[in-house]
């Protein structure tokens, strides 16, 4: 289980107990509604307890992004394949609106998706994103991923689907 990744600027490393404060206060805003949002400081709770149950169940899951230097949560971004999730994702939830910009979402997302194809073994993943987060779609698109109108959605769940292209597809 590779539990770190590193890029040119940032850190990606299994969640852990001390992002607990960034998870409640993103999942606790405004800023999560693409994600479920907002949610109660519990279920917020919750949700962090989640990504780190992924981990121990599936041997991957979406990391938290720090920039090297400074162990701040910035972001969480990364693989993510529920029991019950169509195909795997590359999820990201960018928590601190300051980064918003930054370009360290897409550098991020980038190293995930190489990751899932290169280590994980996949084949394929899509990005579930909230219909109207134009954001998201953004930073998917950005990543070379095109809607899919043919792909399964997560059940109960309205969103866009966007493919990713392996990474040797990506010029």
């Amino acid at each position: 289980m590779l539990t770190v990744l590193e890029t040119s600027r940032l850190i990606l490393r299994k969640p852990n107990v001390s992002d607990v404060d960034a998870a409640v206060a993103f999942f606790t805003s405004d800023r999560s509604a693409g994600v479920g949002g907002p949610l109660t400081e519990g279920k917020a709770w919750r949700a962090l307890a989640t990504e780190i149950g992924h981990w121990d169940m599936r041997g991957y899951g979406m990391w938290t992004v720090t920039r090297k230097g400074d162990d701040r949560a910035l972001a969480m971004i990364g693989p993510w394949f529920p029991n019950d999730w169509p195909e795997t994702e590359i999820g990201w939830m960018v928590w601190d609106p300051a980064v918003e910009g930054t370009g360290i979402a897409t550098e991020a997302a980038r190293a995930a998706i190489d990751h899932a194809y290169a280590r994980l073994g996949w084949q394929t993943a899509v990005s579930y994103v909230g219909v109207g987060n134009t954001r998201s779609a953004r930073l998917a698109e950005k990543l070379g991923a095109v809607l899919d109108p043919a792909a399964a959605m997560p059940e109960g769940k309205s969103c866009w689907v966007y493919r990713h292209p392996k990474p040797e597809e990506v010029k």
